[in-house]
């Protein structure tokens, strides 16, 4: 199957920097015209204002994301090959990282070349997520080559959200192909996690945070480890593996936290004090008490889902932090997250360093966090970087 170009998008003569740049974006404030009547999903040439051809794209009439690349290659014709050809070129440099064999982000949307596909591996099954209309036009090709990867089994769908909304797509969950396991798992090194693929944040389980559980493990040692928006409690699991004095995990999922006590029991541990309730209220109680802890892990939501959500989201990432930093014992870390893609490095360093001013305590910024391996930042696309984090010791 092969969808040729059927029409042409031309951008602005201020506004065709960015796409000559190599960013795979064009937003509806770029367009100058579309020639053709091109359908969601269609294949379209992306041309300059003075008439060079840049790119293959697709085009999303209903979004303010109104076209995505392909290729650079304004030639290329989109086909189940080429989108078969993508995924395995993907999939083969996962496969060169011994750590990344069973559990990892097996494809990673632009950075990986496919504009609006989420697979993560857990094993024999792969859990995929499509947000975009030009992933869903080839939804087919995508299951059938992922059916075929060495190992993988089953694929089941997760696909829902604010952004599959903002492309006119309804939701979609369930099994794509294969046969859902009874049981299934996340590993990472000697740590064993449940997986449920089905109802679970994200596909589950939080992938991006495997080398800030490897930190944690280093740091534990005979600290007192406050987890805050634990889940699946893989952070506290690491540190009592790893000899922490003491655990405590604050959860607002009652589900969540049953997981959390499972997967320390999986994994040989005890899983500590389990608190569940709204962090915000949970960390103000604590504060009120004075207690004290040697390291704290905050690892909210999603605050900001778009620019228009990123004021109210600067203020609950400074409210976590603050009450955060005060819980702090003398000489104690604090490794802080934020992953909204709108809140850049630059905005969330301000907002914590406020968060200490406020609570009047000195902080250094001993390494900064971010994604593993297998969430690779493209260099024209500093988008793809939506995992942010900050290593911190108090005074």
């Amino acid at each position: 199957m092969t969808i040729e170009p059927s029409a042409s998008l031309h951008l602005k003569a201020d506004r065709d920097r960015s796409m000559k740049r190599g960013h795979p974006w064009i937003l509806s404030g770029a367009v100058a015209k579309v020639d053709g009547d091109p359908q969601p999903g269609d294949t379209i040439r992306i041309i300059a204002a003075n008439g060079t051809e840049l790119a293959t794209a697709f085009y999303s009439p209903f979004s303010a994301l109104r076209a995505r690349v392909w290729s650079f290659d304004p030639t290329i014709e989109i086909t189940a090959g080429f989108i078969a050809e993508t995924i395995n070129k993907a999939v083969a440099q996962r496969n060169a990282d011994p750590e990344l064999t069973h559990t990892c982000r097996l494809i990673f949307g632009d950075s990986d070349g496919l504009p609006g596909l989420t697979v993560d591996r857990y094993g024999e099954v792969a859990v995929m997520e499509i947000n975009s209309v030009g992933i869903e036009r080839w939804r087919d090709a995508v299951v059938s080559t992922l059916m075929k990867v060495e190992g993988i089994t089953c694929v089941y769908e997760r696909s829902e959200g604010v952004d599959r909304e903002r492309e006119g797509l309804t939701v979609r969950n369930g099994l794509a192909a294969g046969v859902l396991p009874a049981k299934i798992y996340a590993i990472e090194g000697n740590e064993k996690y449940i997986v449920n693929v089905e109802e679970g944040h994200k596909t589950g389980f939080y992938i991006d945070q495997r080398d800030s559980r490897k930190l944690v493990a280093s740091l534990a040692p005979g600290l007192r480890v406050l987890n805050v928006f634990g889940y699946t409690g893989s952070f506290g699991i690491v540190a009592a593996k790893n000899g922490a004095a003491s655990v405590t995990t604050v959860e607002s999922s009652g589900p969540a936290l049953e997981l959390a006590k499972q997967n320390a029991e999986l994994n040989g541990v005890d899983v500590g004090e389990v608190i569940e309730g709204d962090a915000f209220e949970v960390l103000r109680r604590m504060r009120d008490r004075r207690a004290e802890f040697d390291l704290i892990i905050l690892d909210p939501p999603k605050y900001s889902a778009s620019a228009k959500h990123i004021e109210r989201a600067t203020r609950k990432y400074k409210d976590i932090n603050l009450v955060g930093i005060k819980l702090l014992a003398p000489g104690g870390k604090l490794m802080t997250f934020s992953c909204s893609q709108t809140m850049d490095t630059d905005l969330f360093q301000k907002v914590v360093a406020g968060a200490a001013v406020d609570a009047k305590r000195d902080l250094r910024i001993i390494r900064r966090l971010g994604q593993p391996v297998d969430h690779p930042v493209h260099l024209h696309f500093p988008e793809s970087e939506y995992l942010k984090g900050l290593l911190l010791q108090a005074d």
